[in-house]
């Protein structure tokens, strides 16, 4: 597999974990974020599909992603491995890394080749852990991701909701491609 898509993804999101202007803001930093206070680290274990993104130069050349989450040996530290799709669906490049749980649904993911670690929040679970939103305090990132390729209207319209509370402009917001 090629690994240069998701490098170039770990190498942005240092530089935006900076707040270094790389890519557009999604996001009226005026409204104040909040990320998921009951966040269970545990339960968000697996594979989510990304379904929706907001468009970003790291992943230009990935129209769409898995995210895998498991256990480390270290507490409060989860593996991660990002896996880019093509545009039909299927893997092309792969990237691992960590996610240090900073506690109330705010992780610190650090990627394989990036000295630097970027702000993941998880601004929304659904009470099943079927669905999440996932932001930056900078607003230059945004995905909705959802444990299948298809998610349910209800759950759709409610991960569309969290993102406008969340100050996030719905236009730019694009489907992926999801195998």
């Amino acid at each position: 597999m090629r690994v240069q898509p998701l490098l170039g993804l770990a190498a942005l999101l240092a530089v935006t974990s900076c707040d270094v202007a790389i890519g557009p803001s999604y996001r009226d930093e005026s409204v104040q974020i909040a990320s998921a206070a009951a966040f269970d680290p545990a339960r968000y274990l697996g594979r989510w599909y990304e379904v929706y993104r907001y468009p970003n130069p790291f992943q230009s050349d990935c129209p769409g992603a898995i995210a895998e989450y498991g256990l480390s040996d270290t507490p409060g530290v989860l593996t991660v491995t990002n896996i880019c799709l093509d545009a039909n669906g299927q893997p092309t490049d792969t990237i691992t890394g960590t996610a240090t749980d900073e506690g109330l649904g705010r992780l610190s993911v650090r990627l394989q080749g990036v000295p630097v670690a970027a702000p993941y929040w998880v601004l929304w679970v659904d009470e099943g852990y079927r669905t999440a939103v996932v932001g930056a305090p900078n607003g230059r990132v945004g995905w909705i991701l959802n444990r299948d390729p298809d998610i349910p209207p209800d759950r759709l319209a409610a991960a569309r909701e969290v993102l406008d509370f969340n100050g996030y402009d719905l236009g730019p917001l694009q489907r992926s491609v999801t195998p």
